[in-house]
C-alpha cells in the first residue's frame, strides 16, 4: 500500500495579515479542516483519489467562504457563471463546465461530463441542458446570493473595472477551490471550482476549467490544481507545465511545482499558487501571493491547515 494523501485550497491571495481578525481566520480554517478530514476519511477506507477530489471540492462549494458554488461572485449583469473541472489520473479522463449557473455543485456536473458523456468540456445552455437531462435540481438565484459577495460587486458596478479574487487593490479576497488526491494504490486526481471573478463581463473564462491550465492529472507525474491570476495561468499552461518539468527535465514535485509558481508565471506577470500530489503520495503547496487558504493531510501522519506563511 502506497502512501495517501489529499490537499486542498480555498484560493491564493487573502486578507492582508493584519485585516484577517481571529473569528474570520478560525471560521476558514474550521472550513477546510472539514473538507479535509472528509476527504482523507474517504481515502482511509479505501476511496478513490477522484472520490476524494470531488468530495472536497464539494465541501468547499457548499460553504459561503468561498468563491465557488454557494459563494460565488457576482457578473457585471448581477448574475453568476460558474467554472469547475476534473481530471483522473489514472486514465486521462477529464470533463469540465463553464458559465453554467444554478448547479449547486458544478464539479460533480463535470464530473458526470467526464463519465457520463463522449465529450470533455461542455459550457452555458448546453451545459445546462447536459445537467436538466440528468435531473440535476436548478436552484433559485437566492441559494447563491451572499450580502458579502453583493456587496463587492455593488462597489464596481456599471464601471469596467472587475476584480480578481486575490488582486491587491481590495482587502476581500476569496478564489477558486481545489482539490488534489492519491489514493492507496497510487492512482491520483485533480479537482477545481471556482464563481470567477467579480464583475466579469464577455463570458470571461479563467484557467480553472481549462484541462492543462488550471486542472491536471497523470499518473505517471502529478496531479494539480490551481488559483491565481487566471488569463496568465492559461497563458502559462500552468498545471500541464509542472508535469513537463517532471515528465522530461526529471525534477521532483516541488521543484516542479516551485520553478512554475515562484519564476515561470512571475515572468508573465502572473500571480497565485497550487496545490499538487504524485503517486507517491508526495504534497507541494507553493504561493507567490500573502497567503493562500490550503490544507493537506497525508497517511504519514503530517497535517497542515494554513492561510499565510507561517
Amino acid at each position: 500500500m502506497s502512501t495517501f494523501s489529499i490537499a486542498i485550497h480555498g484560493g491564493a491571495g487573502t486578507l492582508v495579515k493584519g485585516m484577517m481578525t481571529k473569528e474570520k481566520e478560525a471560521a476558514y480554517k474550521s472550513a477546510l479542516e472539514g473538507a479535509l478530514n472528509e476527504s482523507y476519511e474517504t481515502l482511509l477506507n479505501g476511496g478513490s483519489a477522484i472520490d476524494a477530489a470531488e468530495k472536497a471540492v464539494i465541501a468547499l462549494e457548499d460553504s459561503p467562504l468561498f468563491n465557488a458554488g454557494k459563494g460565488s461572485v457576482f457578473t457585471a449583469d448581477e448574475t453568476h457563471e460558474m467554472d469547475a473541472s476534473i481530471m483522473d489520473g489514472k486514465t486521462l479522463h477529464a470533463g469540465a463546465v463553464s458559465l453554467i449557473s444554478g448547479i449547486k455543485n458544478p464539479i460533480s456536473l463535470a464530473r458526470d461530463v467526464m463519465e457520463k458523456s463522449e465529450h470533455v468540456f461542455l459550457a452555458g445552455q448546453g451545459a445546462l441542458q447536459f445537467a436538466k437531462k440528468l435531473d440535476y435540481k436548478i436552484e433559485d438565484d437566492s441559494y447563491f446570493y451572499d450580502e458579502f459577495r453583493h456587496r463587492q460587486w455593488l462597489e464596481i458596478k456599471d464601471t469596467d473595472s472587475f476584480q480578481l479574487d486575490h488582486s491587491a487593490k481590495k482587502n476581500s479576497k476569496f478564489g477558486t477551490v481545489g482539490a488534489v488526491a492519491c489514493d492507496k494504490t497510487g492512482n491520483i486526481a485533480a479537482a477545481t471550482s471556482t464563481g470567477g471573478m467579480t464583475n466579469k463581463r464577455f463570458g470571461r473564462v479563467g484557467d480553472s476549467p481549462m484541462i492543462g491550465s488550471g486542472t491536471y492529472a497523470n499518473n505517471a507525474t502529478c496531479a494539480i490544481s490551481c488559483t491565481g491570476s487566471g488569463e496568465y495561468f492559461i497563458k502559462g499552461v500552468v498545471a500541464y507545465d509542472v508535469s513537463c518539468l517532471i515528465e522530461f527535465k526529471g525534477l521532483s514535485l516541488e521543484e516542479a511545482a516551485s520553478e512554475v509558481i515562484n519564476n515561470r508565471i512571475l515572468k508573465i506577470g502572473g500571480d497565485g499558487g497550487l496545490i499538487a500530489v504524485d503517486a507517491l503520495g508526495n504534497i507541494s503547496m507553493p504561493f507567490n501571493t500573502e497567503g493562500m487558504y490550503r490544507a493537506s493531510k497525508s497517511s504519514k501522519g503530517k497535517t497542515e491547515i494554513s492561510i499565510y506563511l507561517e
